[in-house]
């Protein structure tokens, strides 16, 4: 499969930065490609990933090589169509500039964290394709079994309608806790971890929106909700969740605190194998460590086999996990992640590891 290109621009040795690196991040080796070329020029459509990966052998770990901490990568700096990426092979490290218009190079600026103003990089290449993870940042896809039981509910339909389409009024009870938006879903297939066979979470069918229209301070009265949007047609039963802000979108890649080791539970979309740029989910969150921007290296288990040349009969041996690609991690649950497939020279497929960085 060709390579995927997508995370940021790499600046400076590892050596260099080994002051703010974390002890999991010091681990990863952020080297140089033997065949990295002299410059590469910004186009409308890049993306930080994919920049880096034509200089590094791992393109995601580039904050590391640029030392920042965890609070200065928060929010990284911008780069724009046009600029100039430059490859300095003596002091082994990269600089931004522009085409001089007298035919020489203007003074190269040594990449560096900016704070972001008002208005500032809406013309900025992202860190990775967002187009393919946006409708899974804002709508609520993975619901827990206990918080089934909080979530307001549509009880009844204007005109006993059996499902609900953009306009129509949906009555519902539950406490609002004083929010007005909410996005309406379906807990969907539950979804099992591969090691334990337990339940940890719902992948939730995401309905539309809703808006509300009258409160009631009765609580043996229902709320009174006008449906803003639709997807998919809602009904009674359906649950409702909380408008929350849209998160930036520029996020930036790091290794993972402590040492992490999941398993693929479920490929969305309900297919049986995965590519680079889908999404699948994991069996780690926020309980084990994860955060958002979190690259883990993506390997099948080894199977075990019998060693046929032994002296011992039937002695079961381990093959060693085969590495194949990369998963970033663009949302957190407690016990459950979204990743996007990053570079892959096989497909994903449901208990493939997903670990630390070697």
């Amino acid at each position: 499969m060709k390579k995927f290109s997508t995370a940021a621009v790499v600046l400076a040795l590892a050596s260099v930065c080994a002051t703010f690196a974390s002890p999991m991040a010091q681990a990863a080796k952020c080297e140089f490609l033997a065949n990295a070329p002299d410059s590469h020029t910004v186009v409308r459509g890049d993306t930080l990933w994919g920049i880096s990966g034509k200089f590094l052998q791992h393109p995601w770990c580039w904050p590391d090589v640029w030392g920042m901490n965890r609070d200065q990568i928060r929010d990284p700096h911008w780069i724009y169509p046009g600029q100039v990426v430059y490859f300095d092979r003596v002091a082994g490290r990269l600089r931004l500039g522009k085409p001089s218009t007298s035919g020489g190079k203007t003074g190269d600026v040594r990449l560096s964290p900016r704070i972001r103003t008002e208005g500032m990089g809406l013309a900025a290449i992202p860190s990775i394709p967002s187009k393919e993870i946006e409708p899974f940042l804002s709508q609520p896809l993975i619901v827990e079994e206990n918080e089934l039981k909080t979530l307001p509910r549509i009880v009844a339909t204007q005109e006993n309608h059996v499902y609900l389409g953009k306009n129509d009024k949906a009555y519902v009870r539950g406490e609002l806790h004083g929010d007005t938006s909410f996005q309406g879903f379906r807990p969907g297939t539950p979804l099992k971890d591969p090691v334990t066979k337990e339940i940890i979470g719902y992948e939730a069918v995401y309905l539309g929106t809703v808006k509300l229209a009258h409160e009631s301070k009765d609580p043996n009265e229902t709320h009174t909700f006008i449906v803003t949007s639709s997807k998919e047609e809602m009904g009674v039963g359906d649950r409702l969740v909380p408008i929350l802000p849209t998160p930036m979108l520029n996020y930036v890649p790091h290794a993972p605190e402590k040492p992490v080791e999941a398993r693929i539970v479920s490929i969305y979309g309900g297919v049986q194998n995965a590519g680079q740029n889908q999404i699948v989910t994991i069996n780690r969150g926020k309980n084990h460590g994860l955060d958002i921007g979190t690259v883990l290296q993506l390997s099948r288990a080894g199977k075990f086999i019998v060693d046929r040349t032994s002296e011992k009969k039937k002695e079961a041996v381990k093959l060693p996990d085969e590495q194949y690609g990369t998963l970033f991690i663009f949302r957190v649950f407690n016990n459950i992640s979204y990743g996007l497939v990053m570079q892959v020279t096989d497909s994903v497929q449901v208990g493939d590891v997903a670990k630390s960085p070697d």
